[in-house]
């Protein structure tokens, strides 16, 4: 099922760049949920492609890619490209992608829908792709017609279908016109039988008025011809939740738009047989019950919004949900509307900062139903070791309770901060200085806990608790871990310690200690960053439950710095699959100093409401670039 809808997806973008019919100019367009049939599981739109290019010219990220110093990296990256894809793709159907680059000039959208489908059957899920040409239609007519008639004469089937009111075209597609860019899987089937081949995917398109509509079934096409064509045909518009999106996210024409329609595939899900016999492990449970434990029926429908303005990019993300039915893990991550600003001890050095506002208790306390609506034997479990700790610590403490020190000491602040690596080397690179910082009414007994859940899990050692400025630093040692290439590294020793309300942890001694310091006012705080305060302004301040922060400019110094170090023998490189390890040559990158001008800062907020989560992000445009 995956890759027959794979080669619909490839199959319906090619023909939707290739192939037209023809039509005169006329009224605008209809915006893509006007089109869209209402069993669509989701879409990404773009409204108007030609200012998306405009945008995109001009963007950090692009002019970066384009500087003349990425120019040994960037050509011979695409040039593995095209000759990996583009190259025996151009072969198979006979065109030049390039002479179809620039026609997408208005709307340009995706979409997967249903196609009929109850989500457990054989039928492919249907593709709609939807390209207004504007005043490339011309152009789009012309190539076309020399490409179909190509087809035609090296004997590829094309015919003509009207549906209502509109002369489709049909192009049937095997796999092998797709070989180049789709893996080909060997025919599997019964012993005795006859191997079941994949099918041709017809592909159906037309042009309405500047319209290219391009679809991967019949039924499909039925349906957005209706809409076409003056029919009343029910479309996503009409969904009352996709109107509350639009309302709330969707307004101010964004760059680009995206829509998942939660309540259809959450409901299809829920309908999913559970497994039987050989294949269904012990203790599987029944799809339906593990998603209403887990409280995903309440997901409505997830949207997203981009911007792109001249003062930098703006990403809106908002996760539909109902507040009063709101249960697992909906309401485990539901954010506490309390200040998300950083603390005054966060120093202004720091590359990363987050800070999230979540109930503790009322997470354990749903964690809890969750793993008892999914299984009985797990909270039995989870209390069994509750009871082995409380058993093992009440030795040399006997007013020691779990549930009490760690359980109901649990607040609804965590901070973590992540400081500039401390070294070059490759391990020095990649585990930079973070300490996270957990909220408690007595993080004394939070780290205790932590202690005697250590000790049950491994044998550690009796050294005693440094001391450090008045305050205790505890460590508990990890265990060894074997990496990618087979070697073995013991990480260094979780240090613990506790102040100013919160229970410190982290593996580095140098961060820990400057937090335990920070009371002292030395500390130039992150909070009075210059510009800092207003990029947060951008994402509607940090009073929802959550906000943080990312130094671009210096985390892709160290990206850059670990990308240099890649080669064949670490594990850096061992990350990229085999077949494509030669495109990535990043012995070709520039010194980071000469391209360091796109790169700055970003930053992020959310809350939760009655309607929903919501999570904003601005990265604001560097001041270097113009």
């Amino acid at each position: 099922m995956r890759t027959k809808l794979l080669r619909s997806l490839t199959a319906t973008f090619l023909a939707s760049i290739l192939l037209a019919g023809t039509g005169a100019v006329s009224a605008a367009i209809a915006p893509a949920e006007n089109l869209l049939p209402a069993d669509t599981y989701g879409f990404l739109t773009v409204p108007d492609c030609a200012a998306f290019r405009a945008s995109a010219k001009v963007s950090p990220q692009i002019l970066f890619w384009n500087d003349p110093a990425m120019k040994p990296f960037h050509d011979k990256l695409m040039g593995k490209l095209m000759e990996k894809y583009v190259a025996p793709l151009e072969k198979d159907l006979g065109l030049k992608v390039a002479d179809f680059a620039d026609l997408p000039q208005g709307q340009f959208t995706l979409a997967i829908t249903s196609n009929g489908s109850n989500g457990h059957d054989d039928i492919v899920p249907g593709v709609v792709l939807l390209l207004d040409a504007k005043d490339k239609s011309d152009k789009l007519r012309t190539n076309l017609t020399a490409l179909v008639k190509k087809w035609t004469d090296n004997g590829r089937t094309v015919r003509t279908e009207p549906i209502h009111g509109l002369k489709f075209t049909v192009v049937t597609l095997s796999s092998n016109d797709l070989a180049g860019i789709i893996p080909q899987k060997q025919p599997v089937s019964e012993i005795g039988a006859t191997p079941k081949m994949d099918k041709p995917v017809d592909i159906y398109f037309t042009q309405f008025e500047t319209m290219l509509v391009a679809v991967n079934s019949s039924k499909l096409a039925e349906a957005v011809a209706a809409r076409l064509t003056g029919g009343s045909t029910p479309v996503i518009a009409d969904d009352a939740t996709f109107a509350a999106d639009k309302l709330s996210q969707f307004h101010d024409t964004p760059t680009y738009y995206g829509w998942f329609n939660g309540k259809l595939v959450i409901s299809q899900l829920m309908q999913t047989p559970a497994l039987t016999g050989d294949d269904a492990p012990p203790g599987a449970p029944v799809p339906s019950k593990l998603i209403t434990a887990l409280g995903l029926d309440n997901l409505k429908s997830l949207s997203m919004a981009m911007r792109e303005t001249h003062d930098g990019t703006f990403l809106a993300v908002h996760a539909s949900t109902t507040d009063n039915t709101r249960s697992g893990l909906l309401k485990i991550l539901a954010l506490v509307p309390k200040d998300a600003n950083p603390p005054a001890f966060v120093p202004a050095n720091v590359i990363k900062f987050s800070r999230v506002r979540l109930d503790g208790k009322q997470a354990w306390a749903e964690l809890q139903k969750v793993a008892s609506a999914i299984s009985p034997n797990a909270v039995a479990g989870i209390n069994s070791m509750v009871d082995m700790a409380n058993s093992v610590a009440q030795q040399k403490d006997p007013s020691f309770d779990l549930r009490n020190y760690l359980f109901g000491n649990l607040g609804d602040d965590v901070v973590t901060y992540t400081e500039p690596p401390v070294g070059d080397s490759l391990i020095q690179l990649a585990t930079a200085p973070s300490l996270t910082l957990v909220g408690s009414p007595n993080p004394e007994q939070v780290i205790q806990s932590i202690q005697v859940l250590a000790s049950i899990a491994a044998p550690q050692s009796s050294a005693q608790p440094r001391d450090f400025m008045g305050h205790k630093i505890f460590s508990i040692t990890q265990r060894p871990t074997r990496r990618a290439d087979g070697t073995t590294v013991t990480p260094a020793p979780l240090l613990m310690s506790s102040a100013g309300g919160y229970a410190a942890f982290t593996s580095d001694s140098g961060i820990l200690e400057e937090f335990l310091r920070s009371s002292d006012g030395k500390t130039k705080p992150l909070n009075a960053l210059p510009g800092l305060a207003d990029a947060f302004q951008h994402v509607g301040g940090t009073s929802g439950g959550l906000a943080g922060y990312q130094n671009q400019r210096e985390t892709m110094r160290t990206t850059f710095r670990l990308l240099k170090s890649a080669n064949d023998s670490n594990v850096l490189m061992k990350m990229f699959p085999p077949a494509v390890r030669d495109w990535f040559d990043f012995t070709l990158l520039p010194d980071y100093e000469t391209v360091s001008k796109y790169f700055y800062i970003s930053v992020f907020s959310g809350s939760t409401t009655s309607t929903g989560t919501t999570i904003n992000v601005f990265t604001p445009r560097p001041p270097q670039v113009n």
